[in-house]
């Protein structure tokens, strides 16, 4: 199962999470590192997370049309 880690940028929506996956390429032209963001909808029970904490989430079976994710845990700084 492959982890991945993003940041919170909303938490409005009832028991979903929209985090921000940042990953960075190098360019295969101009070798330059250039950076990919991609938004995802997460599933969450815990209501104690805010916009702006580092997450870690994993791929789990569809749970609706947009959310195909789920919360394990926080990251602490």
């Amino acid at each position: 199962m492959k982890y991945l880690s993003g940041k919170v940028v909303s938490n409005r929506m009832n028991k979903t999470l929209v985090v921000e996956i940042e990953r960075k390429k190098l360019h295969p032209l101009y070798k330059k590192i250039v950076r990919k963001t991609k938004k995802i909808k997460v599933h969450s029970e815990d209501t104690e997370i805010k916009i702006g904490d580092m997450v870690q989430i994993a791929p789990v079976r569809p749970l609706s049309k947009e959310k195909h994710y789920q919360l394990v845990g926080k990251i602490k700084k």
